[in-house]
């Protein structure tokens, strides 16, 4: 298993969309409003990709996992963090610790993200991995709040 940047040369956009889609299919009746994975497309993913910093959890040919990452001006913003369902084992912390080391390249003292208030599995898997609540934020035309940001500082 390793990991590799999606840059320019990949090609397996439609794959890399189904990923997602299966890997936020648990979210699907728990979470309001609905994931904004519903709204991607694989041209979509092609110009996320281009516009922010992308990598895939591969084992040979074998997608297991993705994360987008965009730096931001006190932080890095991870965003779409997928591991294909039943892939576990180490695919999402291998894919945070690409995270850091690009923060880190970047001069950039911490990772940022965002997780909704129902995934409490996800905010103890987060908390886990070292990152912090720092705020509740909610999505607009919504009075309550909808988010967990969590934030690691790297040292």
């Amino acid at each position: 298993m390793e990991t590799v940047r999606i840059d320019e040369g990949f090609d397996r956009y439609e794959e890399l969309l189904s990923l997602i889609r299966a890997s936020f299919a648990y979210m699907d009746g728990r979470i309001d409003p609905p994931s904004s994975a519903h709204a991607l497309t694989a041209a979509s993913l092609n110009r996320k990709a281009r516009d922010e910093i992308a990598f895939a959890a591969v084992a040979g040919r074998e997608l297991l996992g993705c994360i987008f990452c965009k730096p931001e001006a006190d932080c890095l913003y991870i965003g779409k963090l997928a591991v294909a369902p039943g892939r576990g084992k180490g695919v999402g912390r291998m894919l945070i610790a690409a995270a850091e080391e690009t923060a880190r390249d970047l001069g950039l003292p911490a990772l940022r993200l965002q997780t909704r208030i129902e995934l409490a599995g996800n905010q103890a898997t987060f908390a886990a991995w070292g990152f912090v609540e720092t705020a509740r934020t909610a999505h607009p035309g919504f009075t309550r709040p909808t988010s967990v940001e969590m934030r690691k500082v790297l040292s």
